[in-house]
Protein backbone atom coordinates (compact mmCIF):
# COMPACT_ATOMS: atom_id res chain seq x y z
CA UNK A 1 0.00 0.00 0.00
CA UNK A 2 1.10 3.58 -0.92
CA UNK A 3 0.35 5.90 1.33
CA UNK A 4 0.59 10.15 1.37
CA UNK A 5 1.00 12.17 4.12
CA UNK A 6 -0.34 15.45 3.48
CA UNK A 7 1.46 18.14 6.11
CA UNK A 8 -1.44 20.82 7.01
CA UNK A 9 -0.77 21.30 10.32
CA UNK A 10 1.07 24.77 10.03
CA UNK A 11 -0.32 28.21 9.71
CA UNK A 12 2.18 29.97 8.10
CA UNK A 13 3.58 33.21 9.77
CA UNK A 14 3.92 35.42 6.96
CA UNK A 15 -0.05 35.49 6.38
CA UNK A 16 -0.27 36.77 9.90
CA UNK A 17 -1.63 35.26 13.16
CA UNK A 18 -5.51 34.75 12.13
CA UNK A 19 -4.71 33.98 8.61
CA UNK A 20 -4.11 30.36 7.37
CA UNK A 21 -2.78 30.50 3.75
CA UNK A 22 -4.09 26.78 3.44
CA UNK A 23 -7.77 28.17 3.08
CA UNK A 24 -6.91 31.01 0.60
CA UNK A 25 -8.93 30.29 -2.20
CA UNK A 26 -7.52 30.47 -5.57
CA UNK A 27 -9.13 29.55 -8.75
CA UNK A 28 -12.24 28.43 -7.00
CA UNK A 29 -10.81 26.39 -4.25
CA UNK A 30 -9.02 26.35 -1.04
CA UNK A 31 -5.24 25.85 -1.70
CA UNK A 32 -5.22 22.34 0.40
CA UNK A 33 -8.19 21.17 -1.47
CA UNK A 34 -6.40 21.27 -4.59
CA UNK A 35 -3.31 19.83 -2.95
CA UNK A 36 -5.98 16.97 -1.75
CA UNK A 37 -7.42 16.84 -5.35
CA UNK A 38 -3.62 16.04 -6.48
CA UNK A 39 -3.76 12.69 -4.76
CA UNK A 40 -7.09 11.84 -5.35
CA UNK A 41 -6.74 11.55 -8.94
CA UNK A 42 -3.65 9.62 -8.51
CA UNK A 43 -4.06 6.07 -8.97
CA UNK A 44 -1.32 5.08 -7.26
CA UNK A 45 -2.10 6.72 -3.71
CA UNK A 46 -4.35 3.87 -1.85
CA UNK A 47 -4.75 6.22 1.46
CA UNK A 48 -4.42 9.85 2.44
CA UNK A 49 -3.31 11.06 5.81
CA UNK A 50 -3.84 14.68 6.95
CA UNK A 51 -1.72 15.72 9.51
CA UNK A 52 -3.91 19.06 10.63
CA UNK A 53 -4.16 21.48 13.79
CA UNK A 54 -6.32 19.66 16.52
CA UNK A 55 -10.18 21.01 16.49
CA UNK A 56 -9.62 20.88 12.20
CA UNK A 57 -11.22 17.42 11.64
CA UNK A 58 -14.87 19.11 10.84
CA UNK A 59 -13.71 21.48 8.30
CA UNK A 60 -11.23 18.85 6.38
CA UNK A 61 -14.19 16.70 6.33
CA UNK A 62 -16.36 18.96 5.23
CA UNK A 63 -13.79 19.75 2.33
CA UNK A 64 -13.93 16.02 1.73
CA UNK A 65 -17.80 16.13 1.04
CA UNK A 66 -17.47 19.53 -0.69
CA UNK A 67 -15.37 18.27 -3.63
CA UNK A 68 -16.45 14.31 -3.41
CA UNK A 69 -13.10 13.16 -2.25
CA UNK A 70 -13.45 9.43 -2.56
CA UNK A 71 -10.28 8.06 -1.61
CA UNK A 72 -9.83 6.44 2.14
CA UNK A 73 -8.42 9.25 4.39
CA UNK A 74 -7.81 9.82 8.07
CA UNK A 75 -6.56 12.31 10.66
CA UNK A 76 -3.26 12.92 12.26
CA UNK A 77 -2.31 16.25 14.63
CA UNK A 78 0.34 17.90 13.57
CA UNK A 79 3.44 18.49 16.40
CA UNK A 80 5.43 21.71 17.04
CA UNK A 81 8.12 20.77 13.99
CA UNK A 82 7.48 19.74 10.83
CA UNK A 83 9.36 16.73 11.80
CA UNK A 84 7.05 16.00 14.14
CA UNK A 85 4.32 16.16 12.31
CA UNK A 86 5.46 13.77 9.77
CA UNK A 87 6.04 11.13 12.53
CA UNK A 88 3.01 12.07 13.54
CA UNK A 89 1.47 11.31 10.13
CA UNK A 90 3.74 7.87 9.57
CA UNK A 91 2.11 6.82 13.31
CA UNK A 92 -1.66 7.11 11.02
CA UNK A 93 -0.64 5.49 7.85
CA UNK A 94 -2.35 2.07 7.77
CA UNK A 95 -0.51 -1.52 8.78
CA UNK A 96 0.09 -2.47 5.20
CA UNK A 97 1.90 0.98 4.19
CA UNK A 98 4.97 -0.02 2.40
CA UNK A 99 5.72 3.37 0.62
CA UNK A 100 4.58 7.16 1.97
CA UNK A 101 4.60 10.29 0.00
CA UNK A 102 5.02 12.75 1.85
CA UNK A 103 3.15 16.50 0.50
CA UNK A 104 3.13 20.46 1.64
CA UNK A 105 -0.18 21.10 2.41
CA UNK A 106 0.82 24.53 0.66
CA UNK A 107 1.63 23.00 -2.63
CA UNK A 108 -1.66 22.68 -4.88
CA UNK A 109 0.23 22.48 -8.11
CA UNK A 110 2.20 18.94 -8.38
CA UNK A 111 2.15 17.12 -11.50
CA UNK A 112 0.37 13.66 -11.08
CA UNK A 113 3.25 12.99 -13.15
CA UNK A 114 6.12 13.83 -10.50
CA UNK A 115 4.16 12.05 -7.98
CA UNK A 116 4.11 8.90 -10.01
CA UNK A 117 7.84 9.37 -10.58
CA UNK A 118 8.65 10.06 -7.32
CA UNK A 119 6.91 6.98 -6.05
CA UNK A 120 8.37 4.74 -8.44
CA UNK A 121 11.77 5.99 -7.74
CA UNK A 122 11.25 5.51 -3.78
CA UNK A 123 10.10 1.52 -4.29
CA UNK A 124 13.46 1.26 -6.06
CA UNK A 125 16.19 3.32 -4.06
CA UNK A 126 14.39 3.72 -0.52
CA UNK A 127 13.97 7.77 -0.91
CA UNK A 128 13.34 10.02 -3.74
CA UNK A 129 12.37 13.37 -4.02
CA UNK A 130 10.77 15.47 -6.06
CA UNK A 131 13.61 18.80 -7.30
CA UNK A 132 14.47 21.45 -10.07
CA UNK A 133 17.87 22.58 -11.17
CA UNK A 134 19.00 25.80 -9.99
CA UNK A 135 19.02 28.45 -12.97
CA UNK A 136 19.73 31.37 -11.14
CA UNK A 137 23.08 32.19 -10.18
CA UNK A 138 23.49 31.71 -6.36
CA UNK A 139 25.28 33.89 -3.69
CA UNK A 140 26.55 33.20 -0.17
CA UNK A 141 26.49 35.66 2.74
CA UNK A 142 27.90 35.31 6.12
CA UNK A 143 26.38 38.76 7.23
CA UNK A 144 23.09 39.40 4.89
CA UNK A 145 24.08 42.23 3.92
CA UNK A 146 27.49 41.53 1.57
CA UNK A 147 28.53 38.80 -0.71
CA UNK A 148 30.83 36.28 0.81
CA UNK A 149 31.29 33.23 -1.86
CA UNK A 150 29.70 31.87 -5.07
CA UNK A 151 27.90 28.57 -5.47
CA UNK A 152 28.42 26.53 -8.73
CA UNK A 153 24.68 26.11 -9.42
CA UNK A 154 25.52 23.42 -11.93
CA UNK A 155 25.52 21.26 -8.87
CA UNK A 156 22.34 22.73 -7.03
CA UNK A 157 18.88 21.24 -6.85
CA UNK A 158 15.96 23.08 -5.04
CA UNK A 159 14.10 19.92 -3.63
CA UNK A 160 10.43 20.10 -2.82
CA UNK A 161 7.72 17.86 -2.24
CA UNK A 162 6.66 14.89 -2.97
CA UNK A 163 9.60 12.95 -0.29
CA UNK A 164 8.63 9.47 -1.49
CA UNK A 165 10.56 6.83 1.01
CA UNK A 166 10.03 3.43 1.95
CA UNK A 167 8.28 3.59 5.31
CA UNK A 168 10.72 1.04 6.74
CA UNK A 169 13.36 3.98 5.87
CA UNK A 170 11.79 7.44 6.85
CA UNK A 171 11.02 5.66 9.84
CA UNK A 172 14.63 4.83 10.89
CA UNK A 173 15.61 8.33 9.79
CA UNK A 174 13.21 10.36 11.53
CA UNK A 175 13.82 8.12 15.00
CA UNK A 176 17.61 8.81 14.81
CA UNK A 177 17.01 12.63 14.05
CA UNK A 178 14.15 12.23 17.21
CA UNK A 179 17.33 10.30 19.21
CA UNK A 180 19.77 12.96 18.53
CA UNK A 181 17.61 15.91 19.44
CA UNK A 182 18.09 17.58 16.07
CA UNK A 183 15.92 19.53 13.31
CA UNK A 184 15.93 19.33 10.18
CA UNK A 185 14.10 21.29 7.09
CA UNK A 186 12.76 18.46 5.48
CA UNK A 187 13.14 14.35 5.26
CA UNK A 188 15.86 13.65 2.68
CA UNK A 189 17.60 15.65 5.74
CA UNK A 190 16.42 13.09 7.67
CA UNK A 191 17.70 10.31 5.21
CA UNK A 192 21.31 11.72 4.87
CA UNK A 193 22.19 11.35 8.59
CA UNK A 194 21.85 7.26 8.06
CA UNK A 195 23.85 7.37 4.43
CA UNK A 196 20.16 6.99 2.62
CA UNK A 197 20.66 7.87 -0.77
CA UNK A 198 18.09 9.92 -2.02
CA UNK A 199 17.50 10.00 -5.88
CA UNK A 200 16.64 13.52 -7.59
CA UNK A 201 13.31 13.06 -9.83
CA UNK A 202 13.18 16.30 -12.03
CA UNK A 203 10.20 18.37 -12.23
CA UNK A 204 9.51 19.30 -15.56
CA UNK A 205 6.09 21.95 -14.46
CA UNK A 206 6.01 24.30 -12.23
CA UNK A 207 5.48 23.33 -8.34
CA UNK A 208 5.65 26.29 -6.29
CA UNK A 209 5.18 26.44 -2.43
CA UNK A 210 2.54 29.03 -1.31
CA UNK A 211 4.58 30.75 1.46
CA UNK A 212 3.41 34.49 0.82
CA UNK A 213 0.38 36.26 -0.15
CA UNK A 214 1.81 37.16 -3.01
CA UNK A 215 2.45 33.39 -3.92
CA UNK A 216 -1.21 32.98 -4.48
CA UNK A 217 -0.96 34.82 -7.46
CA UNK A 218 1.31 32.77 -9.45
CA UNK A 219 -0.76 30.04 -8.18
CA UNK A 220 -4.27 30.74 -9.14
CA UNK A 221 -2.04 31.60 -13.13
CA UNK A 222 -0.98 28.57 -12.73
CA UNK A 223 -4.16 26.59 -11.70
CA UNK A 224 -6.33 28.68 -14.07
CA UNK A 225 -4.33 28.40 -17.37
CA UNK A 226 -4.03 24.80 -16.99
CA UNK A 227 -5.26 22.22 -19.09
CA UNK A 228 -6.17 18.61 -18.26
CA UNK A 229 -3.55 16.42 -17.02
CA UNK A 230 -0.93 19.41 -17.69
CA UNK A 231 -0.52 21.18 -13.93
Amino acid sequence: MTTAIIVAAGQGTRFGPDRDKLFFEVAGRPVVAHTWQRFEDCAGIDHIVLVIRDGMQTLFQELAGTYAFKKPYSFAVGGKERQDSVWSGLDAAPSNTSIVAIQDGARPCTHLSIIESTIAAARESGAAVAAQAVTDTIKSSDTGITISGHLDRSKLWAVQTPQCFRLTTIRHALSEVRQRGLLVTDDTAACELIGQTVRLVPSAFPNPKVTMVSDLLFVELLLNSARPGVV
